[in-house]
This record gives C-alpha cells, sequence and structure tokens, in this order.
C-alpha cells in the first residue's frame, strides 16, 4: 500500500511538470490602416480603401487570429463583430494630453470606439499613444496620466477585461541590443516615465508594447549578418551573450531579450511583452536599400511566424512574446516610401503565409500529450487497484 502511494504521487509529479513545460504559443496578428492616397499627377485616381466588411473577411479568410487597428476606426471595429479576431486599438498621439486633461474625455473616446462593439467585437487591449517619445517627445510627460484615465474610464463603464498600455519604438527606449542581458531603459525617461509606468501595468496585469524591427536594427550595423535577422539555419549564425552565456540565432530574439532584461533593470522582468510592429519592406524609399526585397521579406515573415509558432520564446524568456503584429496587411504603394505589406494594394496576396496557430502541431507537444494520457490512464488502473487492496 505504501509502495502504490509513493509511485501515484511520483507519478503526479510527472504530469504535473509535463503540463508546466509545455508552452503556449503568441498570438500572430497584423497591423491594418485604411490607405488614405491624395491625387497626383502620375495617379489622379488613387484606389479607394475598401469596405470595412470586405476588409474584415480578407482578414478572416487569411486565418489571422488579431488585428491592431492604429487609427481605431469605428466602422472597421463594427466589421470585425462576432468573429474570432481580436482586435488591439490605439489611440493617436494627439489625443494624449487631452486624455491625461480629464478622464470624461476618455470616456467620451470609449462610448465612441468601444462601448458600441464590446464584446461583440473582441477588443483585446488600447494602447495610448504609439512612439510618442519619438514623434511627439513633449506629450511624453502625459503619457502615464492619459493610460491612467483610460483605464479608470473603462472601470467607470463596468469594464474590466480591457487592459490599457502604450507602444514603444525599440531604438528609442534601449540603450543599447548586444549583449541584451547589458540593457537598459534611456535616461531620463527610465526614471521618470518607463518605472511609474511598469510599476502601473503590473498593477493592472497589462503588457509592455514594443516596435520592433530587425530591418532597421541590420541597416544600422554592418557586422550583423543578413541571415541572422532573417531567421536563416546556418552554421555558425548565433551571437553568444558572454555575461550570461545565453547564444542567440536571430536578431528578434536578441532584441526582445534586450527589452526583457531592461524591464529586470527596472524591477519589473514578469511582465508581458507585445510586439506591436514588426516587419521587412519588401521596397524601400530610395536605391541604397537594396535588401528591401519581396525574396527577403518573405523570408523573415516566413522565419518569424515558424520561430513563434515553435514555443520555444526567447532564451531569457521560455514563453517569449504574447502577440507579435506585423506592419502592415496592405501594402500602400507610395513612391519614395517603404512598402511593408504582406497583401498588394488591391488586397491579392504577396506571400503564402499561415498566421493561425492551430495550423501547426509541434511534435514534441504531440509527444507530451500522448505520454499524459497514457500515464493518466496508468495511473487511474493503479488507484483503483490500491482500492481494492484497501478493502
Amino acid at each position: 500500500m505504501a509502495s502504490s502511494s509513493w509511485l501515484a504521487f511520483a507519478l503526479l509529479i510527472l504530469l504535473s511538470l509535463l503540463h508546466s513545460t509545455s508552452s503556449s504559443r503568441p498570438l500572430i496578428g497584423v497591423t491594418y490602416a485604411p490607405p488614405i492616397l491624395a491625387p497626383t499627377v502620375a495617379n489622379p485616381h488613387p484606389p479607394t480603401p475598401p469596405p470595412p466588411d470586405r476588409v474584415a473577411s480578407i482578414v478572416t479568410s487569411l486565418n489571422i487570429p488579431a488585428v491592431r487597428l492604429p487609427n481605431s476606426d469605428p466602422s472597421l471595429i463594427r466589421a470585425f463583430a462576432y468573429t474570432n479576431t481580436t482586435i488591439l486599438l490605439s489611440i493617436p498621439n494627439a489625443f494624449v494630453p487631452t486624455l491625461a486633461a480629464n478622464r470624461t474625455l476618455a470616456q467620451r473616446w470609449l462610448y465612441r470606439h468601444v462601448l458600441p462593439f464590446y464584446p461583440r467585437s473582441k477588443i483585446s487591449l488600447i494602447s495610448v499613444g504609439n512612439d510618442i517619445f519619438d514623434t511627439t517627445p513633449d506629450l511624453s510627460p502625459f503619457l502615464l496620466p492619459a493610460v491612467r484615465n483610460v483605464h479608470l474610464a473603462l472601470r467607470d463603464l463596468g469594464i474590466k477585461k480591457i487592459p490599457v498600455s502604450t507602444t514603444f519604438s525599440f531604438f528609442n527606449i534601449i540603450t543599447t541590443s548586444f549583449p541584451p542581458s547589458s540593457a537598459q531603459f534611456q535616461e531620463p525617461a527610465g526614471s521618470l516615465i518607463m518605472k511609474p509606468l511598469l510599476q502601473f501595468l503590473e498593477d493592472t496585469n497589462s503588457s509592455f508594447l514594443v516596435n520592433v524591427y530587425p530591418y532597421n536594427m541590420y541597416r544600422l550595423n554592418c557586422e550583423i549578418p543578413l541571415g541572422f535577422a532573417l531567421f536563416e539555419n546556418y552554421p555558425f549564425n548565433f551571437r553568444d551573450d558572454l555575461i550570461t552565456g545565453v547564444r542567440y540565432t536571430n536578431l528578434f530574439d536578441v532584441m526582445v531579450d534586450a527589452v526583457i532584461s531592461a524591464m529586470a533593470v527596472a524591477g519589473h522582468e514578469n511582465i508581458p511583452v507585445i510586439v506591436a510592429e514588426t516587419g521587412w519592406p519588401s521596397s524601400g524609399a530610395d536605391a541604397s536599400e537594396v535588401d528591401a526585397t519581396p525574396a527577403l521579406a518573405e523570408m523573415y515573415l516566413k522565419g518569424l511566424v515558424a520561430h513563434l509558432k515553435s514555443g520555444m520564446g526567447s532564451p531569457l524568456r521560455r514563453e517569449g512574446v504574447a502577440e507579435a503584429y506585423v506592419y502592415e496587411l496592405v501594402d500602400i504603394e507610395v513612391k519614395g516610401e517603404r512598402s511593408w505589406g504582406i497583401l498588394h494594394q488591391n488586397f491579392t496576396q504577396k506571400y503564402e503565409i499561415e498566421f493561425s496557430r492551430a495550423c501547426k502541431i509541434e511534435s514534441v507537444s504531440g509527444f507530451r500529450a500522448l505520454l499524459r494520457f497514457f500515464l493518466i490512464g496508468f495511473l487511474m488502473n493503479l488507484l483503483c487497484a490500491g482500492d481494492n487492496w484497501s478493502l
């Protein structure tokens, strides 16, 4: 009887370990903002954006489970009602000072963009501002008060399941990308803004949003191999963090772990990280961007999606990022600007990429599930036998 009890206890421990070592895969979505094109001499009649219902239908048909709406167009939010697509909303930077000054104005924004649609439209998070340190640095003192007022306004309306955050650019907040373990937040913003914001995010179970562009990092540092930025699996295609002994096989993980290290230095190492924007352009702003090609863009996107679906996470965080949004859904196709879209302007596909998390089941996860099934059966037989012996 004693031996069977100990064996049952050991099997329960093994089952718990199998459960704890399995990792969920991040949600992979896209960014969509309807292009607003002015008439030009060369193109006096630019194409108009498709109706929101068609956009929602295309996103659904591509098995894209999440969409980020930088402009939070109410007609688009409505179009995603009763779909399984989650929506990340953004509030433009220009609204930050007024939202910081008056919670009533925050409620007014929610009455227009959230209350008529939620929960039929699956709004998952609201970002107050995007890359405010770069585009409008004079508004940075208003950032946390604005985030807090939107959070409180949601609670005033009885909505408790939509977290609030803001979005930063990697290059405007991190001191160094390599080694990742040495990264910190840039000062004085690190002490004045980042630390109080991180405390707010932790207190409200929200996430840290950051734009991560390996393409831009690769262009800034000529020592970075192209394959390292494109998730290529080559021999010697790695870099070691000599401080931690951690080995990195792609630039995306380097940048993500730099953010995680900076948060840890600030005393908040467990806040979920969402990559609000990432991508690789299929054409550059000028002829000098020789690596902005459709072939390399496809390699990056396929490598990114495969890496996120693998469930491997990053070296410093087993679960990796919580969500990642590809920039962007549709090309703008304006001369002198980069093209980032995964679809052409007429909404035809440029690449064959499967975003859905359910489309690929890792063999190791299947093995764990099969092993768990047999162990549970064995455990039940053992416990039944133990009951018979006790009789």
